[in-house]
């Protein structure tokens, strides 16, 4: 009698973890349903982008089969908008242009674009992913396309904000290394637009309301005692800004660390995160380290600005 109790209560525990399973998995089958797919590459430029000749090549793209997969897209002429909406409940009507890394030789499409992007959306913000111009262009700063690309996005959006179900003043940049000067860059030359204006949309403010700048690059000059960078020019009128670096990263922490300085004399709204360990060029892929936890640091930072409220 034993016995056959004991295979009874077997039997009524596995029938009950099954249960548990199936539901656990319906679950993340409906999570899953309810994430908004991202929209079709959108062309930033009607036609040619500014400064564009043709000489660039093809654009290429290298799959680096490495602890996880990266993508790394080269010889972009033609840049795009990708939109990763959040579902209608979530959606509080920002909207933040991601810019991927890449040291201005390509962009890291999915580590520091896509996944970043589709993370924001889950958090209720409209996840843009920039694929801007790279690699450098002859006799052109390294920074001009990609900012030039950066002032047309933010302007695009702000026209097109009841169409993608954004708020025109609700509109932020993040970027990662490279991608993080571009959003600087952004950040601090909105006066006036760095090419001829092309159509309605480039009537339209092109400073963000925010910038989130995570282990960004080339911000100071380190031969000058880390001045700041003469292309990235805070002001008073610079965005509020969060920025994120560890200690042990190879563009070293001066990058971060006197920028924020600079936004601080300038009376900017600023937080700095500075974590021990972590390197570089991780996206949201880090494990192990406290700087893991920037995500939520940025989301908190996000919320006690008002930029997360419908």
């Amino acid at each position: 009698m034993k016995a056959i109790l004991t295979f009874r209560s077997s039997l009524l525990i596995k029938f009950a973890t099954l249960s548990i399973l199936c539901i656990l998995g319906c679950f993340v089958m409906v999570q899953t349903s309810q994430s908004a797919e991202p929209s079709s590459p959108i062309a930033l430029w009607p036609k040619v982008a500014p400064g564009e000749n043709g000489d660039i090549g093809p654009e290429a793209e290298v799959v680096r089969k490495d602890e996880r997969k990266t993508t790394r897209i080269t010889n972009i002429s033609n840049p795009t908008l990708t939109l990763f909406r959040p579902t209608t409940e979530k959606n509080t009507g920002a909207a933040v242009i991601v810019c991927p890394g890449g040291g201005y030789s390509y962009v890291v499409a999915d580590k520091e674009g896509s996944e970043v992007a589709e993370w924001l959306s889950t958090i209720g913000v409209t996840g843009v992913l920039l694929k801007y111009r790279v690699p450098i262009r002859k006799d052109r700063l390294k920074h001009e396309p990609p900012l030039q690309d950066a002032q047309r996005a933010i302007g695009l959006l702000r026209h097109r904000a009841s169409e993608f179900g954004i708020k025109p003043d609700h509109i932020g940049i993040m970027g990662f290394s490279a991608g993080g000067h571009v959003a600087a860059c952004a950040s601090t030359n909105f006066a006036a637009r760095t090419y001829e204006v092309v159509d309605e949309a480039d009537k339209q403010s092109c400073r963000p309301d925010f910038s989130l700048l995570i282990y960004p690059a080339y911000l100071t000059l380190k031969d000058e005692g880390d001045k700041l960078a003469p292309e990235v020019p805070v002001s008073p009128k610079t965005p509020p800004t969060f920025l994120m670096m560890t200690q042990d990263d190879g563009v070293r922490v001066e990058s971060a660390l006197f920028y924020y300085l600079a936004l601080k004399q300038a009376k900017v709204p600023a937080e700095l995160h500075l974590y021990p360990s972590g390197g570089h060029g991780y996206g949201l892929r880090l494990e192990g380290h406290t700087a893991a936890t920037w995500p939520q640091r940025a989301e908190d930072w996000l919320l006690a600005g008002g930029w997360l409220t419908k």
